[in-house]
């Protein structure tokens, strides 16, 4: 079979030496800027997962309704496909006006030819960068400047972007973890409180979970917890 596949490329090279150059010859100058545009587009598309999770709400929104799960004592439900699924949502929401900033400050005059690439991507970060400043928390960025052996910067202008990214990660795990012991809390005590009680009746060899998970659903349907959770997690970022 590998011979087959040499013998078949070594057949398809000599072709495509003699073959008219109008179907294989590179694009004219004119043609050059589509090009490029599409390879950026391409490139922008391949990195936007670890955009997304570096540079926008994401990971707080995830972190938060995860910690919600296992608060309420469910493995595998609501499933991880839905939890994604609200997580973008919520971060589109949350991203909106940093977007619209993006696309009207960088993205329309560079489209329009009114200014260079380099400066439509300076542009762009602007916005950006104001979002991660104001989510993130002092200590972070003086600690990722202590390891990045950097001067600490004096205002948030002098904050280099390549330590404010792993800042803001850490300050939003910070803050995902303090909003999710506010969320663990209640359901730790309807825990706490159902064993308790299976164990002042004797009931040892019930299970807890049995018992309490029930509970601490309906609980959560009494309060409307979806609807808390989703406010708590929008209006906690500053700013925005």
């Amino acid at each position: 079979m590998r011979n087959k596949l040499t013998v078949g490329l070594l057949l398809f090279i000599p072709a495509m030496a003699f073959a008219d150059p109008s179907t294989w010859s590179l694009p004219d100058a004119d043609e050059w800027p589509e090009a490029l545009r599409l390879f950026a587009l391409m490139t922008l598309l391949g990195l936007t997962p670890a955009l997304l999770i570096m540079l926008s709400s994401f990971t707080r929104i995830i972190v938060v309704l995860s910690i919600l799960r296992t608060a309420l004592g469910l493995q595998q439900t609501p499933p991880n496909m839905v939890l994604m699924s609200l997580a973008l949502f919520l971060t589109c929401m949350t991203m909106m006006p940093v977007a619209n900033r993006i696309y009207t400050e960088s993205f329309i005059p560079w489209e329009a030819h009114q200014i260079s690439t380099e400066t439509a991507l300076l542009h762009a970060q602007k916005p950006i960068r104001a979002f991660l400043l104001r989510q993130t928390r002092e200590k972070d960025v003086r600690q990722m400047a202590f390891l990045a052996k950097a001067p600490l910067p004096k205002r948030a202008e002098d904050v280099q972007f390549h330590y404010l990214v792993p800042a803001f990660l850490l300050s939003e795990l910070q803050t995902a973890f303090q909003i999710g012991f506010m969320i663990f809390l209640p359901f730790l005590l309807v825990d706490l409180v159902v064993s308790g009680i299976l164990m002042t009746m004797g009931m040892m060899m019930v299970p807890p979970m049995s018992i309490a998970l029930p509970i601490k659903l309906l609980l959560f349907v009494l309060i409307d917890g979806w609807s808390l959770v989703v406010q708590s997690l929008v209006g906690s970022f500053h700013g925005v």
